[in-house]
């Protein structure tokens, strides 16, 4: 049997290794401020200690890497993918979602609140190993694997494709995983996540390919977002809306953040410089 082993990119794309339900390995993160951390769990600094703490809290709250995971979850911020897919699920914009969940690989749900507690507190799935408990809750809630299970998300879009559903959102981090899920399906409501780090070049494909995109620390995507951008949610770690349709999917996800809102026409990107990941890599 393989043993239990989970890579995540986490807390400024800082290699971090689980196994057991144990940290063992917590690599050097790219980043050393992050508005979003410091303002969920006020880490002013990104550092080796702080992310081990912080992988280790999640385990233990909601058990993170074992098959006492929580799997369903209502809104953690604002706007985030997860977040969006769900609001797309609730309102029919969507009718399923492919996404990536530690312990089970690529999900297939049209249960927006299994899409949230997949993905809202987990960042940057790598590598993982097949978790039991984690998959029967998965489908206990209508979440669908692949068999076996593992990460592939162009392959979780032809399953949701062949489960029946139409109007399918797909979370990728890769410009060749985005453009295998076009071919599949020109249809498809396309997310970039997890993209601190990506070249000039693969950011100018990504754009032309996606429907939502997070910037992540990316200083190529805050670039092509002054051409490419039709809507912005966020300032710190911005979502990108590039399409009609990833516009349309923010904006209903605007409706049921219950925090105050301003709308505004301006010119895009909007970054206050004392909010942006340091450095911008």
């Amino acid at each position: 049997m393989k043993r239990d082993h989970h890579v995540f990119e986490t807390l400024g794309k800082a290699r971090v290794v689980v196994e057991e339900g144990k940290v063992v390995d917590v690599g050097k993160p790219l980043l050393t401020y992050c508005r979003l951390w410091e303002k969920i769990r006020g880490i002013t600094e990104l550092n080796e200690q702080e992310i081990k703490d912080n992988i280790e809290f999640r385990i233990r709250d909601f058990g993170m890497c074992t098959g006492d995971r929580v799997v369903e979850m209502d809104a953690f911020v604002g706007f985030g993918a997860s977040e969006t897919f769900m609001t797309a699920l609730r309102r029919g914009l969507l009718d399923s979602t492919v996404t990536v969940c530690e312990g089970a690989g690529t999900v297939i749900t049209a249960n927006p609140a299994l899409v949230q507690g997949i993905g809202a507190r987990l960042s940057g799935v790598i590598e993982t190993t097949p978790i039991e408990g984690i998959i029967k809750k998965l489908k206990d809630k209508g979440g669908e694997t692949l068999d076996p299970p593992r990460i592939d998300q162009p392959d979780g879009l032809q399953m949701a494709l062949e489960l029946g559903y139409e109007r399918v959102g797909v979370t990728v981090s890769t410009v060749e995983d985005a453009e295998k899920c076009r071919v599949i399906n020109k249809h498809v409501v396309i997310f970039g996540v997890h993209l601190t780090g990506i070249s000039r070049k693969d950011a100018e494909a990504f754009c032309e390919i996606a429907d939502l995109i997070t910037a992540c620390a990316s200083p190529h995507i805050r670039e092509l977002a002054k051409e490419k951008a039709l809507l912005q949610a966020g300032t710190a770690i911005p979502i990108f809306a590039l399409t009609s349709i990833g516009k349309e999917l923010l904006l209903e996800r605007a409706k049921e953040v219950e925090d105050t809102l301003l709308l505004n026409t301006m010119r895009l990107p909007v970054l206050p410089e004392d909010r942006q990941p340091k450095p911008l890599v």
